[in-house]
């Protein structure tokens, strides 16, 4: 829903709004101080949701970039919501590269998730 409606009521929600909105809104209202605009926000059984959503198509340079975005944000103890990283793609693929590694073992503690779980997500919060 868009940001007047998404302030204005408390039933789950999907922010629909500009990365830069979206940042405004987590800056006023869940303590998010990173310069970055954010993929997602949203609003499940009375929690706030905020991440970034990724898609990983190669291992290795502007890829890494990317997923150090994701996870960036995830890794923030200030954020007063829960933090959701939306990655898909090549990171999924078992094997001993440092995405798949950070997946699984670095980051297992945090919520990483292919957008394809996103609603089982919510709903289970």
């Amino acid at each position: 829903m868009n940001i007047n409606e998404f302030v204005n009521t408390e039933q789950n929600a999907i922010l629909n709004a500009t990365d830069a909105d979206m940042m405004l809104w987590a800056q006023k209202n869940v303590n998010y101080h990173r310069k970055k605009g954010l993929d997602f926000v949203a609003r499940f059984n009375g929690k706030y949701i905020i991440g970034e959503a990724k898609f990983l198509t190669d291992f290795g340079g502007h890829q890494n970039a990317q997923f150090n975005d994701a996870i960036d944000t995830i890794t923030d103890k200030s954020i007063k919501a829960t933090t959701v990283a939306i990655l898909d793609g090549v990171l999924y693929i078992p094997g001993k590269n440092k995405l798949y590694t950070a997946i699984t073992e670095d980051y297992n503690q945090y919520n990483i998730l292919s957008a394809l779980v996103l609603n089982e997500f919510l709903y289970s919060l």
